[in-house]
């Protein structure tokens, strides 16, 4: 075998092996969708078929016209979401601003802080936050779960944010000084549209994390009408002794859809703003 021929199959064996992870990470997707347009009958089937015998629609049909309620999850899961992303970005430009461009001695100390608080899991914080939540009156309303969710996560949102100002050069703002620009307009209007991708990539995260967020909803969130679209589809939807599995399906093909949505739109960005984030210079 001549060197070429080497070569050929070296790359057939790789492009073989990608295939392979592509669709192993892609066949629950495509359960999903395929289980979806089953009745409920069929996917309870043994052996599983790997695709609908009769596709059927009844699944959407029914969520529709007889689980309104559901929408009221959606509608509650765009509002928490988008309300949490502003919030997440909002304060990430203004920490990681101060990380990146005050060099005091506390800046550092602040700095570790903020990544120490991403070691400890989510659930062993949320009795002291259920307790912190219920004595400000904010139990039951989306203002505490936004703010409970974004406490979670601006300290990764504004380490992120911080690396992005870094890569600012300073004469810029030396010259907007020597123009008689303040300390807030060189940030806000200098200094923030420069680092665009690195707000949309922060953006974006903060949604997506917020989007399937199911602890704090579960914790903090007692109204059927206040809740999100993961805490209600297990309340409302996962039975005790039985599942509806065609409509659960249903459910998690139209809940996934603004998330195919935000990555097809936005992926060139936000790719293009994380790696910007972790370049220096």
């Amino acid at each position: 075998m001549n060197i070429k021929t080497g070569r050929i199959l070296s790359l057939v064996l790789r492009y073989l092996i990608l295939a392979a992870i592509i669709l192993f990470l892609l066949f629950p997707i495509y359960w999903m969708l395929a289980t979806s347009f089953k009745t409920n009958m069929e996917a309870y089937k043994y052996p599983p078929t790997f695709y609908p015998d009769e596709p059927s629609f009844s699944a959407y049909m029914s969520l529709f016209t007889e689980n309104n309620q559901f929408f009221v999850y959606y509608v509650n899961n765009f509002i928490v979401s988008g309300i949490t992303a502003l919030v997440c970005t909002l304060v990430a430009i203004i920490t990681g601003y101060a990380i990146a461009r005050f060099n005091i001695k506390w800046t550092i100390l602040v700095a570790s802080l903020l990544v120490f608080t991403q070691m400890f899991p989510i659930v062993s914080r949320m009795i002291s936050l259920y307790g912190l939540m219920s004595d400000i009156g904010l139990i039951n309303t989306r203002t505490g779960l936004v703010l409970a969710i974004s406490a979670a996560q601006i300290p990764f949102c504004a380490t992120l944010m911080s690396s992005f100002f870094r890569n600012v050069p300073k004469e810029i703002e030396e010259a907007a000084y020597v123009d008689g620009a303040g300390r807030n307009r060189i940030l806000f209007s200098v200094i923030t549209p420069l680092v665009k991708p690195g707000m949309l990539a922060v953006g974006i995260y903060a949604f997506l994390q917020t989007w399937d967020d199911y602890l704090h909803a579960a914790t903090l969130i007692q109204s059927d009408n206040l809740r999100t679209l993961s805490i209600g589809i297990s309340l409302r939807y996962l039975g005790e002794l039985s599942y509806d599995w065609s409509l659960i399906n249903a459910i998690s093909v139209i809940g996934t859809i603004p998330m195919v949505l935000v990555f097809f739109f936005f992926q060139k960005y936000m790719i293009k703003g994380l790696v910007a984030g972790a370049v220096k210079g």
